[in-house]
Parts: C-alpha cells; sequence; structure tokens
C-alpha cells in the first residue's frame, strides 16, 4: 500500500458501525500485506480526546473537526477507520476536504433495529426525554447523499458488509485484491 485512506463509518447509534470496524480490522490486519490500521471510535474518544464537549451542533462539529484532525495525520500512510455517527453533512464533507483517500461509508439501518439492539437503553432514555439532543429522536441525522459505500446492517451480515468495503478497496487500489 502506497497510500492510506480514510473510511468514514457513519450512521445512528446502534446501526454497527463498531461492529463492523472491529471485524474489519481483523480482516485487514490478517491480509498477507499486513495493512497498518487504527480504528478511532466515537465511543473511545468521547471518553478521553473530547470529554469535554458536549452534544449540541456545535461540541458535535467541533468534536468532529478534532478527530478529522488525527485522521487525516493516520490516513497519510495507514488506513484510518473512523466509527462516528457525525449526523451532519457539513461536518463530514469538512472530513473530506481534509483527509488523504476520504472514503465515506454508511452504515444503514432503520432507527427500529437500532433501538432493538441499544443495549445501553440510550433510545428509550432519550424517547423519555431523559436524554436530550440525541441523534435520531431529538437531534437529526442527516443521511449521505452520495456516500462511496453503503452498508445495510439489517438486511447484511457483518461479514458481508465487510467484503463489501474490502471489494471497494481492491477496486480503488487500495489494497490488493485476494
Amino acid at each position: 500500500m502506497t497510500n492510506g485512506c480514510c473510511l468514514w463509518l457513519t450512521g445512528l447509534s446502534g446501526a454497527g458501525k463498531t461492529t463492523i470496524a472491529q471485524a474489519l480490522v481483523k480482516e485487514l490486519e490478517s491480509q498477507v500485506n499486513k495493512y497498518r490500521v487504527h480504528h478511532l471510535d466515537g465511543d473511545v474518544v468521547r471518553k478521553s480526546f473530547t470529554s469535554d464537549l458536549g452534544f449540541n451542533k456545535e461540541d458535535r462539529d467541533e468534536n468532529i473537526r478534532r478527530v478529522s484532525y488525527v485522521a487525516s495525520y493516520l490516513s497519510q500512510e495507514n488506513i484510518a477507520i473512523c466509527t462516528f455517527i457525525s449526523p451532519y453533512r457539513e461536518a463530514r464533507h469538512k472530513v473530506r476536504e481534509r483527509c488523504n483517500n476520504f472514503i465515506e461509508v454508511y452504515v444503514k439501518c432503520p432507527i427500529e433495529v437500532c433501538e432493538d439492539r441499544d443495549v445501553k437503553g440510550l433510545y428509550k432514555k432519550a424517547r423519555s426525554g431523559e436524554i436530550k439532543e440525541f441523534t435520531g429522536i431529538s437531534d437529526p441525522y442527516e443521511e449521505p447523499l452520495s456516500p462511496d459505500v453503503v452498508v445495510e446492517t439489517s438486511r447484511s451480515s457483518v461479514q458481508s458488509c465487510v467484503y463489501e468495503i474490502m471489494a471497494y478497496l481492491a477496486k480503488h487500489g487500495i489494497i490488493k485484491a485476494q
């Protein structure tokens, strides 16, 4: 691999972004070429790097701005897999402008399925008003208009989603076809 890339997985909470990313990391690291992969996960980043931010639009945009700096650096020579709800198109567009080989992956899943998968009970808390500014309930999620890859996690297995992403990476010369 001569060039890195930034795989930006966006979608609702519970859509499967982290699950797909973890499987993708394993797949890429198991390849003969042993790709250098870094996973930046929204929940992990929020606990450390951006713990000073809330969930209003300005803070969400700042969260993505900060992360895009790290993703930009990592994507120069590595595969940076970023899993962030990143609900606003404009913020995602700014990441695209900043990062090397930006690939927007829309992890598409109906909100009803996301709610069924919600082990933390966040959707229930949001619907009862306990959590304010929750994406998809009291705050908008702006679906990507023209993502590079769409994986539908309510219809496809995790492995199928990983293969779709891997096929895209191979087709575009980011990784070697297997």
